[in-house]
């Protein structure tokens, strides 16, 4: 079966037999499928616990680290 989404080859026009691809309008549509993989891998991650669960432990961490006022008293 031949890879008909051309992910990840390299966009040399064919000239001879070999990896390539046969036209441009090809090599659109295989970026923007390309595009359409790589933005449902960010909303998975977008969506995961733990990468929203970030700024919580970053405003942990900084507040667990800053140095505590003195008093003058």
């Amino acid at each position: 079966m031949s890879d008909t989404r051309f992910k990840d080859v390299t966009w040399n026009l064919k000239r001879d037999v070999g990896e390539g691809v046969d036209t441009w309008q090809k090599v659109e549509i295989a970026v923007m499928m390309n595009l359409r993989d790589e933005l449902k891998k960010l909303n998975s991650l977008l969506s995961c616990p733990n990468f929203v669960a970030i700024p919580r432990i970053l405003r942990g961490i900084r507040g667990n680290t800053n140095k505590k006022r003195k008093n003058h008293a």
